[in-house]
């Protein structure tokens, strides 16, 4: 079986909002994927992140949007390559109009932490410690 991609697709208020405040997170958008309603950021090789406007995301499905201030669609959480950069994005996000969620967790194997884009849709980024488990 090839290679799959994944492509996560996610309702945004403001798509113009949203496109800044990825790409102010250091995110590329794949052009060949973005237009009017949708923006496309660029993950690894093998993933993608859909920013969709609302009113297009609608035309997708026949169930309601989740009102993200008070409910959980997701948590999707991308690898860092330092525990330094899960702390840098986070508070990155935190400047360019996002919020933490909670505090950092070190679980030893791995450190983690989270926030909420503009949306309320929660990212969370972790560091796996390559020697964990090793003797």
């Amino acid at each position: 079986m090839a290679d799959r991609q994944l492509f996560v697709n996610l309702p945004v208020r403001d798509l113009e909002r949203s496109t800044a405040f990825f790409s102010a997170l250091g995110f590329t958008l794949d052009p060949r994927f973005s237009g009017d309603s949708a923006a496309c950021l660029v993950i690894s090789a093998e993933a993608r992140v859909m920013l969709l406007a609302e009113t297009f995301f609608k035309t997708l499905t026949e169930r309601a949007v989740c009102d993200m201030s008070t409910h959980v669609e997701v948590l999707v959480t991308v690898s860092c390559e330092s525990r330094a950069e899960v702390d840098r994005l986070v508070n990155l996000a935190a400047a360019h109009g996002g919020k933490p969620a909670g505090a950092p967790q070190d679980h030893g194997f791995m450190y983690d932490w989270g926030f909420y884009d503009p949306d309320g849709h929660g990212r969370g980024v972790a560091w796996m410690n390559p020697t964990a488990g090793q003797t």
